[in-house]
């Protein structure tokens, strides 16, 4: 990635969203939406639906709505990861040409064994004992907030039973954030990190269980379904979730605890990011990591698989596989949007 690509994607989507809403954007500020109070030309006040494809504009609000499901907080920045995940995947839902695609690209990058795509899911979590609840003890959350609930899930069908593929996808991001148990604050009934410098220690030092991770005492059981492996025994030079990977530990431990309950044929933890952001490649270097695409799965006593892609990927196998120019109006939209 170049140093400027979040810059460049910036001014693509504020030249997009110009061109989209029909109005002079850059020096009409009355319409630019906040952070932090500060408003900034990147965010809109846009309704989401405003800033989906117009295929998805009705469909994924009712969606959301039905299933109780808070979209990110973020979703009106027009660099929103949550939107490119919801405008690049969810329209497999209710499109069966789609969803074949879907699968051919699925056998490819993921397994051969995968037979059907049952469906497509927005910030996915399963009920009962296999719920983030009773799995990582996230007990004050739900889907889309307070809970490992992965952007993008695709449920499917394998030659043996059932399968499940659990994706967090990234556009311009430069890492998968830090830890929230290293704050020495108090966050309501969770008290703080008195000690947040032991999440730096190199493994082959510690035990990230006993020193204690200070998840463990906000009553997270992350790491009882992320046992290192020898080789991440030997690299690590922090814990994994520390500064950079907080996601990504999430997010397998959530694939590895449904692994082991033996109810699924198939499980997956992935990533679909910008082919284009090579900083989020090297985001975990300091952590012991050079390249989480080849290097994550080392580091932990697999349960479930770990699969990473690029949102390119999906969309020039869909270009490529399409019959009759089906689906050219959703492709020129994602080139315009986001010069995919």
């Amino acid at each position: 990635m170049k140093m400027n690509f979040l810059d460049d994607e910036k001014k693509r989507q504020i030249n997009w969203w110009t061109y989209s809403s029909q109005t002079n954007w850059i020096s009409d500020k009355n319409k630019w939406g906040k952070y932090k109070n500060v408003s900034y030309a990147h965010i809109t006040q846009a309704n989401l639906s405003d800033l989906l494809w117009k295929d998805i504009q009705i469909e994924l609000p009712n969606y959301l709505k039905n299933n109780k499901i808070n979209p990110h907080s973020g979703v009106r920045d027009l660099l929103s990861s949550w939107v490119a995940a919801a405008n690049v995947y969810f329209p497999a839902r209710s499109n069966n040409s789609l969803k074949t695609l879907l699968l051919g690209f699925l056998q490819s990058k993921v397994s051969r064994d995968i037979v059907e795509v049952v469906n497509v899911e927005l910030e996915y979590a399963l009920d009962g004992d296999l719920s983030p609840k009773k799995l990582l003890g996230e007990m004050d959350g739900g889907r889309g907030v307070g809970q490992t609930s992965p952007d993008v899930a695709f449920i499917v069908k394998t030659k043996q039973g059932k399968g499940l593929i659990l994706i967090e996808c990234k556009y311009t991001e430069h890492s998968f954030y830090g830890c929230s148990a290293r704050s020495k604050k108090d966050k309501g009934k969770r008290k703080g990190n008195p000690n947040p410098e032991k999440c730096l220690r190199a493994a082959a030092t510690c035990n990230y269980k006993i020193l204690p991770c200070h998840q463990i005492v906000w009553g997270r059981k992350y790491l009882d379904y992320f046992e290192l492996s020898s080789a991440g025994i030997t690299k690590l030079k922090r814990c994994p979730a520390a500064t950079a990977g907080y996601q990504l530990l999430r997010q397998q431990a959530l694939a590895n605890g449904i692994k082991a309950s033996g109810k699924y044929d198939l499980v997956v933890s992935s990533v679909s990011f910008d082919q284009r952001n090579s900083i989020i490649r090297r985001c975990l270097k300091s952590t012991g990591i050079p390249d989480f695409t080849t290097g994550w799965s080392d580091i932990y006593q697999h349960g479930a698989d770990f699969v990473t892609w690029h949102h390119q990927d999906w969309i020039q196998y869909v270009r490529d596989s399409q019959k009759n120019g089906e689906f050219d109006d959703w492709l020129k939209y994602l080139n315009d949007r986001y010069g995919y």
